[in-house]
């Protein structure tokens, strides 16, 4: 096959439809995954581990599903947590169902329950958009966290409505439970978040992916095309809703340990929603920048004037860290509404081109 070549860049389909075309972001994400997996594991201590780490993975893989749904295909949704708690209550009736059955298997098939939720809540997509899917989407969210609350059977008729996490080892070693070490739950989490991660990029840069972002792009062209709006949008609402039910569930067995109903609020949908938005819309490295954008950089300003000597009072920092957020949240949409995503492409081509700047 014949082709020309424009710096790195080929212009062959194969080539423009590869995960990683450029040979510095093959070596750069090899770096990224070693130091998750290697260093990491060794060098972090527990806190930094189990509330900084773990649930930073978590939300992360939240906002990939979200992306996917929102991002490449279009369609607004404020009913991730709701999804994501069907998740958790799916993998907690399924645990302690069927006790003998690896925790791996039930966090992963417990994303099908999520998926099959939200395709229900998905039909309405094929009539309306924007806004008015929003708003189902947002009943969806307020009528699933009632369900948490109000049928006992999916808690093993506990009245309080919370989850207990039952023990559960791999290989081994305990990864869930009071005993499980955070080494060990974290390596979990991570080889769960990558392969996942893995999976979303190969569908988005093939024909799943291409059908998505047509159908955001102009929806009547996409069907005029051969594209069936229905399969695709619901298909779309499947792949986000599994996505977050099996982040739920990575949340409670691995990550909180126990919960109750009110994890799963309307609180959670918009932060990740803002993850998604701060991130970058249609971009898979986007989601986990805002998730460490929305979620660990709060965590630097609480901890720093502590670590410069400072002596602030917890409710001024709390004050301090809304104020720093918001600011930062509206700079990066005034200066680049296309997300932290956008900024990190400017930066690489502009260190690719240096220092001969074209």
């Amino acid at each position: 096959m014949f082709y020309r070549e424009a710096g790195q860049f080929k212009t062959n389909y194969a080539d423009d439809m590869a995960i990683f075309p450029i040979l510095q972001d093959k070596i750069g994400v090899a770096v990224i995954i070693a130091i998750a997996f290697i260093a990491v594991p060794l060098f972090g201590n527990s806190f930094f581990i189990s509330a900084v780490m773990i649930p930073f993975l978590v939300y992360a893989l939240a906002t990939v599903g979200l992306n996917l749904l929102t991002g490449y295909t279009g369609l607004l949704s404020l009913g991730t947590a709701g999804f994501m708690g069907v998740g958790a209550f799916a993998c907690y009736k399924l645990t302690t169902a069927f006790p003998g059955v690896n925790i791996i298997v039930w966090i992963l098939i417990s994303g099908f329950f999520s998926a099959a939720v939200g395709v229900f809540f998905g039909l309405p997509s094929l009539r309306i958009k924007g806004f008015y899917l929003a708003v189902t989407t947002l009943a969806a969210q307020f009528f699933l966290q009632w369900c948490f609350v109000r049928i006992p059977w999916l808690t093993n008729n506990n009245v309080s409505g919370a989850i207990e996490v039952p023990t559960r080892t791999l290989f081994g070693f305990a990864i869930t439970g009071p005993n499980a070490l955070p080494e060990v739950r974290y390596l979990v989490v991570l080889s769960i978040v990558t392969v996942m991660t893995l999976a979303a990029a190969h569908l988005v840069h093939g024909r799943i992916g291409r059908m998505w972002m047509a159908v955001r792009d102009m929806d009547i062209a996409a069907e005029l095309m051969g594209i069936k709006l229905l399969q695709t949008k619901l298909l779309s609402f499947a792949v986000s809703s599994f996505y977050a039910g099996v982040a739920g569930a990575l949340m409670v067995f691995l990550y909180l340990g126990s919960a109750e109903p009110d994890v799963f609020s309307i609180h959670i949908s918009f932060l990740i929603l803002f993850m998604v938005i701060i991130g970058g819309l249609g971009s898979l490295i986007g989601s986990f920048m805002g998730a460490a954008f929305i979620y660990i950089l709060p965590i630097v300003l609480r901890y720093l004037p502590e670590s410069l000597g400072f002596s602030v009072s917890p409710a001024t920092v709390e004050h301090v860290n809304h104020m720093v957020i918001g600011a930062l949240i509206i700079f990066f949409l005034i200066v680049e509404p296309h997300g932290l995503a956008r900024l990190w492409q400017t930066a690489k081509q502009k260190l690719r081109t240096w220092p001969f700047p074209y």
